[in-house]
């Protein structure tokens, strides 16, 4: 995968790693994507890093999480998306690694004690893709005429259910989890109809080609942070802090705080459909869009707000407070 560099070039440059006690152990979990993120960004990080590509500094810890380990039910019923990074954290907590690699999207907004968010990475097209057999063929303009009366859908997230059963109610549902490529093969052995991925994992496993539609974030409204890598360490671990934030992307930065704001002001839990998308425009302005919805599709609410990047953080807090003062109470139960 070619390594594309951080927005803030002259920034990254300026790296100076202090080269401690070696290796560096880096945690992530064990699938096959957050394999794929992981050696990505240490690529990324011995680019602009050229002292660290003659030497044996990093070590991988592949962790299996409670979230990896259970694939039966949703998330929501064994004690939410927190249950992909748990492990990861206790690991981190107790130094048996020096930092984490994240998909964002699966990190909670509010981290354990003593952890910090450090790094946002370039981020990856943040659409969603609805996957079809491969005998189908998709409308980029009406994506989901492809999709038969009282088809079977498989998915295990509530924010893409909500949004599929509000345009079309007539959808049937049905849980499918896993990682990218065991879905992927449940689809084509059968077990549903279609279903639906974010676009940055296939194209991160060289996948693209699966996805029979891109939709728009318009249509389909994104994960707060999906596409964006996020990189955790200990909070008082200075160096590697330092080193971190000279390869972060400003842009990944500044969509990252806005959607994660607009997300911690709704307070939702995995079974709360919420949806966040930020993007930058001409002259320094972020739009973003959120989403808040009913599991059955019954009620969405979508909305938009923008203003100058510099103020990312308080358009989320804004865009979430308007967003739940006019959606139904019982949906943040």
């Amino acid at each position: 995968m070619e390594i594309a560099p951080p927005s803030s070039l002259p920034t990254a440059r300026k790296v100076k790693p202090h080269l401690r006690d070696l290796p560096l152990r880096v945690g992530t979990r064990a699938s096959p994507l957050a394999l794929a993120q992981t050696r990505t960004f240490l690529a990324l990080l011995q680019h602009f890093c050229p002292v660290l590509r003659s030497l044996e500094v990093f070590e991988e810890h592949a962790i299996r999480t409670t979230g990896d380990h259970v694939q039966d039910r949703r998330l929501a019923d064994i004690g939410g998306k927190g249950l992909f990074a748990k492990e990861i954290h206790e690991a981190l907590a107790d130094r048996r690694i020096d930092f984490a690699v994240h998909s964002l999207k699966d990190l909670e907004t509010e981290l354990p004690a003593g952890i910090v968010l450090a790094c946002a990475l370039r981020r990856e097209d943040a659409r969603d893709a609805l996957i079809l057999p491969p005998d189908a063929m998709g409308d980029p303009a009406q994506p989901y005429t492809a999709l038969a009366h009282g088809a079977t859908i498989g998915t295990a997230s509530v924010r893409r259910q909500a949004q599929l059963l509000h345009a079309r109610p007539d959808l049937r549902i049905t849980m499918l989890r896993g990682n990218v490529q065991s879905r992927l093969a449940k689809l084509a052995a059968g077990a549903c109809d279609a279903t639906l991925l974010a676009l940055a994992g296939l194209r991160r496993l060289g996948l693209a080609e699966a996805a029979s539609v891109v939709l728009d974030p318009e249509v389909m409204v994104p994960a707060a942070g999906q596409g964006i890598v996020g990189i955790t360490v200990r909070a008082d671990d200075t160096e590697l802090r330092e080193m971190l934030a000279g390869i972060e992307d400003p842009e990944a930065l500044a969509v990252a705080t806005a959607e994660r704001r607009l997300l911690a002001l709704l307070d939702g839990s995995c079974r709360t459909p919420i949806g966040g998308h930020a993007r930058l425009l001409p002259g320094g302005v972020l739009r973003l869009t959120g989403l808040v919805a009913r599991a059955d599709g019954s009620f969405l609410l979508r909305r938009s707000l923008q203003g100058d990047v510099a103020e990312a953080a308080a358009i989320g807090a804004e865009l979430g407070a308007s967003l739940r003062a006019d959606s139904p109470h019982d949906l943040f139960a």
